[in-house]
């Protein structure tokens, strides 16, 4: 197992590379949870995740030849781009291999430094094998995105700056997918301060190194699905599993959902972008699976490359679990004013229209009725209710969607 004398002599090597990044108190959680709840911002860094410290600790390693010959790696996104940016600092080919499914911004992120991409494989397992194959038949170097020393002592880089940012630290809660992050942090905040308390966490829809740390020995998983894309590891390595036994107290998981309000939360209240990976670790303080109560916290966000798309799709189902936005769809008579008058009750309800659709062909409806589709945009619980009853006193007949 690497040692702190590892993770110090990593730091050194990325010294003017890295960004220190902030750790800053959260003020919101803190008030919720009745602790003190500082954030690690990693997803501020580099490249925007803290892969590129193990990525460009380990390639810093290599000796010029084999630099010169080529480097590969199998990534979801975040390692990939720490192996793109060492690639294009060192000046040596870089290939990386990821599954079909990576968002667009994590591509584009790896080819900005020049870096070769090969899209293949419905998740990281896949993409690892077929780059495992490439570096075989090409002669090539593969740098594994968390069973490799050098990378697990550049991720426990984060665990030294943690320690001297805040003192007297009790917990720090920490992002699990293949282990390299918790295993690096938690050997550098333990070495330091071994009753520092150490929490992993996973996504439902990922779990094999909870399952594996339940039952001592690993158990991949039979299959993987999670918008923490980062996370959503397979196949648990031995070796990554017997540090998670060494170093860290408690495996905890969080559900999809809790996910997904994790990052709307720390958009909305801390002005920060997450990815879903990053996010998990908010996820499970919001969502109380520890117990955290008057302790000093840290929790590390660690990452930022989050889909247009996805956090899109976040923003708006957040705004209808949030009643702040209400989608019905209304059974009209198709005859000139009805939408008007319609509107009309949308307007004197106070209810802000963002989107309408008007539908008079489905086989669904009766000879001169039509659906209107509307979305508004609402004040609450309690708002929904009075525009709905608004709806019932002037007879319509409506659902919401």
């Amino acid at each position: 197992m690497i040692t702190l004398k590892d993770i110090k002599d990593a730091k050194e090597k990325l010294e003017g590379i890295i960004l220190k990044t902030p750790l800053t108190y959260a003020p919101f959680l803190s008030e919720e949870l009745n602790s003190n709840v500082f954030l690690k911002k990693e997803n501020l860094q580099l490249t925007g995740s803290f892969k590129i410290r193990g990525a460009f600790n380990k390639v810093a390693s290599l000796d010029e030849e084999t630099r010169n010959i080529g480097i590969v790696a199998a990534s979801a996104g975040n390692h990939a781009q720490g192996i793109a940016y060492a690639g294009n600092y060192f000046g040596c080919d870089a290939t990386i291999f990821m599954p079909e499914a990576t968002p667009l911004t994590k591509v584009s992120g790896v080819k900005q430094y020049g870096a070769n991409v090969v899209l293949t494989g419905q998740n990281y397992d896949e993409a690892y094998a077929a780059a495992i194959k490439f570096c075989e038949e090409n002669n090539k170097t593969f740098i594994h995105a968390f069973a490799n020393d050098k990378v697990i002592a550049g991720q426990g880089t984060i665990g030294l700056e943690i320690i001297e940012q805040i003192e007297d630290l009790e917990v720090l809660v920490i992002p699990i997918g293949g282990g390299g992050l918790i295993a690096g942090a938690a050997v550098a905040a333990k070495s330091i301060n071994p009753n520092i308390k150490i929490i992993g966490v996973v996504a439902s829809g990922a779990r094999g190194m909870k399952d594996s740390f339940e039952a001592r020995l690993p158990i991949d998983s039979t299959s993987v699905k999670t918008i923490a894309d980062g996370i959503a590891v397979k196949v648990v390595t031995p070796k990554l599993l017997e540090y998670a036994l060494e170093y860290v107290d408690e495996v905890v998981e969080v559900e999809e959902h809790e996910i997904a309000n994790a990052i709307l939360f720390l958009l909305e209240k801390h002005k920060l972008v997450v990815e879903g990976a990053g996010a998990v670790s908010v996820a499970a303080l919001m969502h109380k699976r520890i117990d955290i109560e008057n302790s000093k916290v840290c929790a590390i966000i660690s990452g930022g490359n989050i889909d247009v798309t996805m956090l899109s799709q976040i923003i708006e189902k957040g705004l209808v679990k949030s009643y702040r936005k209400m989608n019905l769809m209304v059974t009209l008579i198709d005859k000139p004013g009805s939408l008007m008058h319609l509107t009309s009750i949308f307007q004197s309800s106070d209810a802000n229209i963002v989107q309408i659709d008007y539908d008079r062909s489905s086989i669904k409806l009766e000879f001169g009725e039509a659906y209107l589709t509307v979305s508004l945009e609402t004040k609450g619980e309690e708002h929904q209710k009075v525009i709905r009853e608004n709806l019932k006193q002037n007879g319509y007949r409506f659902k919401q969607i």
